[in-house]
């Protein structure tokens, strides 16, 4: 057992770097300073798991106990910042190969803490259903890309990009059942985590979306009502 919580650990860091610095690659883009992309790059990387801690009464939270992952996330977005300043004109030049890598980071961040919950999940109340460690797994890998956006005035990219969220959703499904099954905790995870990053990759690489409501004819009809009123 102490071998699985060693991996779980050492993955958890993994998602912490990966999120973080996708966290602040949107801070620098939004051209935000040094403070504020080390603030988006820790709320990408722990605003889910604080989220989870909370809902599961996990106080206070772990990232605030374990100081190595607010560390982690720090490091991360200082180092963000110091390659994109030094190299910021040759992603210029490569944006296809910088989307590919953010894709990539933002996919390994959504695998591992949708896989990490899930399992904190199994550990704290072994007799939880499938929907309370999905709802888990997947708060976590979304949350704290949630809270970044909605800092940054932007929709979250849950509910705008493809196959998102449905991705944390599958991979937690699959993690659950494989581990009520029987199959060892750490294989479990790793095959969650392989599955939502190639999902992700998939989806970004094909342009699968969900559907989406056509913007019909009525709505501009009606906002040109509303405005004659």
């Amino acid at each position: 057992m102490e071998l699985v919580s060693q991996i779980i650990f050492i993955t958890e860091l993994i998602g912490v770097i990966a999120f973080a610095v996708s966290g602040a690659m949107l801070g620098i883009e939004k051209k935000l300073d040094l403070f504020g992309v080390m603030v988006f790059a820790v709320t990408t990387a722990c605003g889910g798991g604080v989220v989870r801690d909370i809902l599961l009464g996990v106080i206070p939270p772990m990232m605030f106990r374990k100081s190595i992952y607010l560390m982690v996330a720090l490091i991360s977005s200082i180092a963000a910042f110091c390659l994109a300043s030094v190299m910021g004109s040759f992603w210029a030049k490569h944006v296809d190969a910088y989307n590919c890598w953010m894709n990539f980071l933002d996919a390994l961040g959504l695998g591992v803490f949708a896989a990490t919950s899930v399992n904190t999940v199994m550990q704290l109340y072994p007799k939880s259903g499938v929907f309370m460690a999905t709802f888990m797994g997947t708060i976590t890998a979304v949350g704290g890309g949630a809270i970044r956006d909605t800092m940054a005035n932007q929709i979250p990219l849950i509910f705008r990009k493809r196959i998102y969220a449905i991705a944390a959703i599958i991979g937690s499904v699959v993690h659950y059942y494989m581990m009520k099954a029987g199959v060892p905790a750490a294989a479990s995870m790793f095959f969650c985590i392989g599955s939502i990053v190639v999902i992700r990759i998939l989806a970004a690489y094909y342009r699968w979306n969900l559907p989406k409501a056509p913007e019909g004819e009525w709505l501009h009809e009606k906002d040109s009502k509303d405005m004659h009123k």
